[in-house]
């Protein structure tokens, strides 16, 4: 309960204040909000399926963002950034699918 009052909270924090996402940032943040989601759609699979460790959950949040973000900086420093942009999106979206898949199983049966 209290992760769904921090969310509404922080969901209308960020509608009343608006805040501008610095130039040097735009790159990184989708990157950054994909390997989130991947850590989301894992920590739910974990808890479904018993094994949910919140040290594990954050570990893993922090490290998909940070190595998602390094590899787009490594791949803008390149000169290949928007190829490998799309490698990661494809990599961890098919993570997010396959835990989707995962999620649905436990709680459709099917």
């Amino acid at each position: 309960m209290i992760a769904v009052a921090g969310l509404v909270i922080g969901v209308m924090v960020g509608i009343l204040t608006r805040p501008v996402v610095p130039t040097g940032v735009e790159p990184y943040l989708p990157i950054a909000v994909v390997a989130a989601l991947d850590a989301v759609f894992g920590g739910v699979r974990a808890l479904l399926d018993g094994i949910f460790d919140d040290r594990v959950f954050v570990v893993s949040f922090l490290s998909n963002v940070t190595v998602a973000a390094l590899i787009v900086f490594l791949g803008d420093e390149l000169g290949v950034g928007a190829q490998l942009s799309t490698g990661v999106v494809v990599v961890i979206g098919i993570r997010i699918f396959s835990n989707a898949a995962a999620i649905r199983r436990h709680v459709f049966g099917a």
